[in-house]
């Protein structure tokens, strides 16, 4: 088999050929006052109106021979965002479904998909410092929705400017500092449905070469669900100091104190006719995830010359953690890194060129004791470990433009990684296992005069095992799992015409020894195995239309639609055959039509479909139902510092299941099905943002 062919469905092609089509027939030419600045699309087009800082990340991000987003905090700002669910909600190939709180799936291209709790798959981080432990896995909870001035998002091999080799790539945001952020004085408060209201506060200032900006904010919710009730406190400061033209020093700190009951999954039927409840033992045993996590950095950006530029950092972070589920977890986690990159840009032999390169280095300690869970407190002691892990990367990617227009791509990546296992309750069960991998990377880059491009590449990504792969119980020391592995194609074009901007890629991923996982038993993190190959194939577009510059009335009116094709299957598996992959919807649209009037408002319904049922389990045996959400926002400017909103979601009180854990077999009445989490039901939260 050709791991590098793409087939798409006849709809899919269908919607994306009067895009593609209708792109390169225009004249292509730079996008008009009246583009939107809440695009997600990456171009080297400018779009007026756009802060400059977020122009720069676009403009960086255009360099990139493949699949990329940014996304501005200008674009959510006007809804109650908590989690990735609402910050990544337009982005095409991203799966970000929301399960409770700030709990969420993050998926890009299928990586991770088995994934019932947490993350994996996706390096996330803040200012290039990944909210992970050492060993990759990842916790929503720590990321502050509102924390970011924009959001990257570099998927699968794209992601190598940061040491990247996991299948999804990455998710950086990038915290607003005193010469970035929106305003010098900002105060919002934002509350509505399920008993949510959270406030929040920020000032930004230049003092000659000091800038500083601080933030703080406070959450409280009684939860959709029984058992889902938060609070949390947050808080951001940043101080920078200049020492001239693109030369900084800056410290970062962040600190959350965070309190989260946690509801159970339920079985499929639960989850659409009874999905406010808990799941059973859920209120008994008290289930919670809180912690406290303090965060701090020491980075600066110096630019030694027009050629030569290099970003860097130290970074630490502690977490505390108490997790009572059927089990108690308690952690203490500490994680130590340094990262630093060099970009430069001239000619070599008479052509443009440049060249990015360097390294990430993270070390870290997790401490676990694992109780009886007795009524919500710790009873009987039956766990007690150590696990360190390390890891590092190397990594270089360099441009040529052997002619005007097109750029040829190379780099790669050294990756090692290690992991510790000790066990101070059976000593037998200590371990360790290194893991060390090359991944290389190969593209082009073709640029049309008005800033349209076209790219492809081909690049080879590697995942080790995190601890709860490695460390099953009741299985004596690591269990036999290996590091995946895959080699992933991909072709796109993007750009931006007078009315459209479009941006669509067509990606194939042929993976060794996918790591999936399947859930126990209610409420027990999921076992882990290798699969033999797997395929992950699909198709990422969003298409924005200015239909109507002077609409009735005097506004304006904007499509803004995504649309993600997931095609992801077992590759002759000796016991599933070429089945379908559960989880991911093999068609998932999001369109929303806005209009703007002149005087500051606007107003904007939207639809979230999946057409198709999804498969729950690999042996294909059930299905979850498809379903379509209507939303709808509005918003008005109140003179030249107040903003109000209205996030209406699920208007139509529609029942049904967006996230769910993956089966084995569902026929099999031994499997417990207890995997499912309700979608929200009708909603409606209201803001109000005073920025001086």
């Amino acid at each position: 088999m050709n791991p590098f062919r793409i087939t798409v469905s006849v709809r899919a092609l269908a919607c994306l050929l009067p895009l593609s089509s209708t792109a390169f027939a225009e004249d292509l030419r730079p996008a008009p006052d009246a583009a939107k600045p809440d695009s997600i699309i990456v171009s080297a087009n400018v779009i007026p109106g756009e802060p400059p800082v977020v122009a720069e990340a676009r403009k960086r991000l255009s360099r990139t021979p493949g699949a990329v987003a940014a996304v501005s905090a200008e674009s959510y700002e006007n809804r109650l965002a908590t989690g990735f669910a609402d910050i990544l909600r337009d982005v095409p190939g991203v799966l970000a479904q929301k399960r409770y709180g700030e709990e969420s799936r993050l998926s890009i291209r299928g990586s991770g998909i088995d994934q019932s709790y947490h993350q994996r798959g996706v390096l996330i981080a803040q200012d290039g410092v990944p909210f992970a432990d050492a060993d990759g896995f990842s916790d929503f909870q720590k990321v502050d929705a509102l924390g970011a001035r924009y959001v990257e998002v570099y998927k699968g091999g794209n992601a190598l400017r940061f040491g990247g080799a996991q299948l999804g790539g990455a998710v950086n945001l990038f915290t607003p500092n005193g010469k970035t952020a929106e305003a010098e004085n900002e105060l919002r408060l934002e509350g509505g449905s399920f008993g949510s209201f959270r406030g929040r506060a920020a000032i930004a200032r230049q003092f000659g070469n000091w800038d500083i900006y601080a933030a703080g904010s406070g959450l409280t919710a009684d939860g959709w669900r029984d058992h889902s009730k938060q609070s949390q406190g947050r808080g951001t400061l940043n101080v920078g100091y200049s020492l001239g033209e693109d030369r900084e020093i800056r410290a970062i700190g962040y600190y959350a104190d965070i309190k989260q009951e946690v509801p159970g999954a339920l079985t499929l039927g639960d989850a659409l006719t009874v999905p406010r409840n808990a799941g059973a033992g859920v209120v008994a045993n008290d289930w919670a995830r809180d912690q406290t996590v303090a965060r701090g950095t020491l980075q600066t950006r110096w630019r030694f010359n027009d050629a030569l530029l290099f970003e860097g950092g130290v970074y630490a972070t502690a977490t505390r953690l108490h997790h009572p589920i059927p089990i108690i977890i308690d952690q203490d986690i500490e994680t130590q890194g340094a990262f630093g990159r060099f970009d430069w840009s001239g000619e070599l032999a008479g052509l443009r060129a440049d060249l990015f390169w360097g390294l990430s280095y993270r070390q870290g300690t997790r401490k676990q004791q694992l109780y009886v869970n007795t009524g919500g407190a710790s009873g009987f002691q039956f766990g007690d470990s150590q696990q360190k892990a390390s890891g590092l990367d190397v990594f270089a990617e360099a441009r040529l433009f052997v002619i005007e227009q097109l750029a040829l791509v190379a780099g790669g990546s050294y990756g090692r990684a290690t992991r510790d296992y000790t066990d101070y309750f059976n000593p037998a069960n200590a371990a360790s296992k290194n893991f060390d991998w090359f991944s290389p990377r190969i593209g082009l880059l073709w640029e049309f005069a008005g800033g349209a491009q076209i790219y492809a590449n081909i690049t080879r990504s590697v995942e080790p095992p995190h601890y709860g792969a490695l460390v099953q119980s009741p299985n004596p020391g690591f269990v036999p799992v290996d590091a995946q592995r895959a080699w992933t194609g991909e072709i796109g074009a993007r750009g931006r015409t007078g009315e459209l901007a479009w941006d669509v890629t067509f990606y194939r991923a042929a993976v060794k020894g996918e790591l999936l996982s399947f859930q126990l038993a209610a409420g027990i993190p999921a076992s882990f195995f290798n699969a033999d190959k797997t395929i992950h194939q699909g198709v990422e577009a969003a298409l924005d239309w200015t239909i109507l510059r002077h609409a009735p009335g005097g506004g304006a009116v904007s499509l803004k639609q995504s649309y993600t094709f997931s095609d992801f299957t077992f590759d002759g598996d000796s016991v599933y055959g070429d089945n379908r992959l559960p989880v991911a919807p093999k068609h998932q649209y999001r369109a929303e039509l806005t209009y703007r009037h002149p005087a500051g408002w606007h107003v904007a319904p939207a639809i979230d479909w999946r057409p198709a049922s999804v498969w729950a389990d690999y042996a294909n045996t059930m299905k979850v139902p498809g379903y379509a959400l209507l939303s709808v926002g509005a918003g008005i400017d109140i003179g030249e510092h107040v903003t109000l909103y209205l996030d209406g979601r699920n208007l139509t009180g529609k029942r049904y299941v967006g996230e769910f854990g993956a089966l084995t077999n569902a026929a099999d009445p031994a499997v417990s099905k207890a995997v499912f989490y309700p979608g929200e039901g009708r909603s409606l939260f209201a803001g109000l943002t005073v920025r001086l």
